[in-house]
């Protein structure tokens, strides 16, 4: 997106690293749910909101999600538990 919008690659790639690392942080430092977090740091027709509009928009939670999920059925598998198990007792 940085580049997309004019950022030379480079500087694309640090803001979006330093964006992440920011994120961490906070929630690893004060505790606090992400929700939270971002209800701190936007406001009403502001930019953080539009980009969480657009991340909502095109289903990042649910390919998070996703994400998490096939990782640790996957997992599972790896470690040798029977798929029946892995379906009825994980509902994975």
């Amino acid at each position: 997106g940085g580049v997309r919008s004019g950022l030379p690659r480079s500087v694309a790639n640090q803001l979006a690293a330093q964006t992440v690392k920011g994120a961490a942080e906070m929630v690893l430092q004060t505790g606090k749910h992400p929700g939270l977090l971002k209800d701190g740091v936007t406001s009403p027709g502001g930019t953080t909101i539009a980009g969480v509009q657009a991340l909502e928009d095109a289903g990042m939670r649910s390919a998070v999600i996703g994400a998490v999920t096939a990782a640790t059925r996957r997992s599972m598998q790896l470690g040798g538990i029977p798929e029946e198990e892995i379906k009825h007792k994980y509902g994975l």
